[in-house]
């Protein structure tokens, strides 16, 4: 989903995850993942009650203000929210692949004005990535 260069991706996060889409080997396209990996910046409780109405494992760590707030309010702020470190650590490899595309100045930078050029250019800078990928390893 393409959105403004300077608009949050955070509130778009319920809409994102309505839209996934994880192919099988046989069957059509589940639309529950096991779980959902997230920086902070996704850590709301709009999300992680949306997560849990779908039953979907939330891997996102909690901020340290929500924390706090939890904390002051005692036994009422309710039980710290479940955290899976080695799943989070996963996330390099998606964070990775987006340093990659950022190589890139004008996709880092946004140059372009319309969302169908910037689209374009995402597009090739993939098939490159791809491309590339396919003579390093023959």
């Amino acid at each position: 989903m393409l959105t403004p260069g300077q608009a949050a991706d955070s509130p778009l996060f319920i809409t994102i995850v309505d839209r996934i889409r994880v192919s099988g080997p046989v069957g059509r396209p589940r639309t529950r993942p096991a779980a959902v990996a997230a920086d902070k910046a996704y850590s709301s409780k709009a999300n992680r009650a949306y997560l849990r109405r779908r039953r979907i494992g939330a891997v996102i760590p909690e901020k340290k203000d929500q924390q706090a707030n939890r904390k002051k309010k005692g036994s009422a702020g309710g039980r710290p929210v479940a955290f899976d470190s080695v799943r989070y650590r996963r996330r390099n490899t998606v964070e990775r692949f987006f340093q990659k595309l950022k190589a890139w100045r004008g996709l880092a930078t946004r140059y372009d004005k319309t969302a169908e050029s910037y689209e374009a250019g995402l597009h090739l800078r993939g098939s490159i990535m791809w491309l590339r990928l396919l003579t390093t390893t023959t």
